[in-house]
């Protein structure tokens, strides 16, 4: 009789290893996904801290903020600043509903500028008063 040498897995076997593998890297992705929002959020406190300096360098040489007296997107609120205050002016990494607001009072002396983190209502409200700027509901700002 013919004896069997050959040794190998089997399909069973195959199979438990190809699902704990497949467990482990859902794992592995989930976890790297809040990685990446809190990049992303790093980067948007970033980006208003340049415009914040850009903004303080136009103060200086014009004695006021550029004029926005209606909340509107920074992007286009702020052109002015490019390129001699900032190279460019950064835009959201994700973009979409997520952007950055600014909003200026009518004589140019106070200013709002702000963001909403990931994972928050992407709507904010920037007010500024005579006693300075504030973005209400949840995100992140910067004023003068």
């Amino acid at each position: 009789m013919y004896k069997k040498t050959e040794r190998g897995f089997t399909l069973i076997e195959l199979l438990v290893v190809i699902a704990i593998i497949g467990m482990l890297s859902s794992v592995v992705l989930a976890s790297l996904n809040g990685a990446r929002k809190k990049a992303r959020d790093a980067r948007r406190v970033a980006d208003l801290k340049q415009l914040q300096t850009a903004l303080e360098l136009y103060y200086s040489d014009n004695v006021a903020y550029p004029e926005a007296t209606t909340q509107t997107s920074a992007t286009t609120a702020l052109a002015d600043l490019s390129p001699t205050y900032i190279a460019a002016v950064p835009d959201d990494p994700l973009g979409g509903s997520y952007h950055y607001v600014y909003k200026s009072t009518a004589d140019g002396t106070f200013y709002c500028l702000g963001t909403a983190y990931e994972g928050t209502a992407p709507s904010s409200t920037c007010n500024t008063t005579s006693l300075g700027s504030s973005l209400t509901g949840v995100g992140y700002s910067v004023g003068p």
